[in-house]
């Protein structure tokens, strides 16, 4: 695989599933993403601002170039509602070519 073509996963959360959804929405319509995968609902326990927090969220997992990751962390955070959204970046080493190909085309080149 190209370094063009190389392909990574981003990890996000979000209050809930239709807020996902809808900036998910954005991704993919735009050319950022080929596909999210939204899944409705887990529960995250974390310190913010000295308090102990447990919330439900919604994860979102957006498959998309690696050339367009920083693009993509650009777009979420300028829709996203948290002051600071959980954006991580994992690189996809392996896949099955057909899949690869297919992310790589409904993706900007």
């Amino acid at each position: 695989m190209s370094e063009v073509e190389k392909m990574v996963m981003i990890y996000s959360t979000f209050p809930d599933t239709a807020t996902a959804k809808d900036v998910g929405g954005k991704l993919v319509d735009h050319g950022l993403a080929a596909c999210v995968n939204i899944i409705p609902q887990m529960t995250s326990i974390y310190r913010w601002e000295g308090a102990l927090t447990t919330d439900s969220e919604a994860i979102m997992l957006i498959k998309t170039r690696a050339a367009l990751a920083a693009k993509v962390i650009a777009a979420v955070e300028v829709e996203h509602p948290y002051e600071t959204p959980a954006l991580l970046v994992f690189e996809v080493t392996h896949g099955a070519q057909g899949y690869l190909d297919w992310l790589a085309s409904q993706t900007q080149a």
